[in-house]
């Protein structure tokens, strides 16, 4: 009974839409752990939220509050990145008002965890996370794999190439999104893989024949119009758009072992001392928040057990560059060479 209650506090929140209670199915778990057995959450907390994932984070928040009617949770909400520096200003002058910060980057957690500002989790909460993605002073709380959608009546999969590197080189009509946050992640994480001239290259190649988009669901909307024939974009814009519409004429492709099947994530840092902040970072981590996440907005549940959303091959049968996700922190270096380029 109390997971549905915390299941039907989503839905009162607008979270769960049309989806019945009942479709949040969290079988065939492994070290996922229920809300049910988790501790109340008593007293005050200050959680600075990065914007995203159109207000589902927000539902989730709602639900872990109605829950728990003695925690106090006040929350700033703003761009992750801001939030990251607003964080690191306030450490300097000796101002603490977070005790959570709660990210849709990894880039802005790093920022955190290489200011001195986290504090470490226990092993018992990490150990919960899938392989790879297991650290003592941040815990992601979802995924998300840089993809290639591509038109169904326009290509082929056979047309498509495993490395991203030679989509500059091909004859493709690509769609992208510069000014976006992830695009720019994605850069980065091909700055340090391939190196600053390669990633120069590639952008020239690129940028003089690409379509741009204010976003990547932008990308992905061009792509199954047949504006183009391919873009650049995180998976869940394809699995959101093909929900609504399942003929799309959109699939997606995955490149190996580099940055255009990077595996990036959401995430969160504890910036206090004791148990009230790990213990809101389990509810996080809960089969029910993660199973929720999935289904609604199409992110991949970090913690073992969980079922991914559908249309996603598993983590184990893609080829993702081996890579610690707080190194995408720096982007000065990024934005430096796009603009250099004449991308942004």
């Amino acid at each position: 009974m109390q997971r549905r209650t915390f299941l039907q506090g989503l839905a009162a929140a607008g979270a769960i839409g049309s989806l019945p209670i009942s479709s949040l199915s969290f079988a065939n778990t492994i070290a996922s752990v229920s809300v049910e057995s988790l501790p109340k959450l008593e007293g005050d907390l200050t959680l600075y939220l990065g914007r995203g994932e159109g207000g589902l984070y927000e539902n989730v928040l709602d639900a872990i509050k109605k829950r728990n009617p003695k925690l106090n949770l006040k929350i700033r909400r703003g761009a992750s990145a801001a939030l990251a520096n607003t964080l690191a200003a306030e450490a300097k002058a000796g101002v603490k008002r977070a005790d959570l910060f709660w990210a849709v980057d990894t880039g802005s957690i790093g920022m955190v965890t290489d200011s001195g500002l986290a504090k470490p989790l226990p092993t018992d909460l990490t150990t919960q996370l899938k392989d790879g993605f297991q650290y003592p002073s941040w815990t992601p709380v979802t995924g998300r794999i840089r993809t290639l959608p591509y038109n169904t009546e326009r290509v082929t999969p056979h047309q498509i190439p495993d490395s991203v590197m030679a989509l500059a080189d091909s004859d493709l009509a690509l769609g992208w999104a510069p000014a976006y946050a992830s695009f720019q992640s994605f850069v980065t994480a091909m700055r340090i893989l391939e190196g600053e001239k390669a990633t120069a290259d590639w952008l020239k190649g690129v940028n003089s024949k690409a379509k741009k988009y204010a976003g990547e669901l932008g990308v992905v909307m061009g792509v199954e119009r047949g504006e183009v024939d391919m873009g650049f974009a995180n998976h869940y814009y394809t699995l959101r758009l093909k929900a609504g519409k399942p003929n799309a004429n959109v699939a997606l492709a995955y490149t190996q072992n580099d940055a255009g099947c990077l595996v990036n994530a959401s995430g969160i840092v504890a910036l206090s001392e004791g148990d009230l902040p790990v213990n809101f970072i389990r509810y996080l981590l809960s089969r029910e928040v993660q199973g929720y996440l999935a289904s609604e907005a199409y992110e991949i549940p970090l913690v073992q057990g969980v079922t991914p959303p559908q249309g996603l091959p598993a983590l184990s049968e893609i080829s993702p560059p081996d890579m610690d996700l707080r190194k995408l922190a720096d982007l000065r270096p990024t934005l430096n060479l796009m603009r250099k380029v004449g991308v942004l």
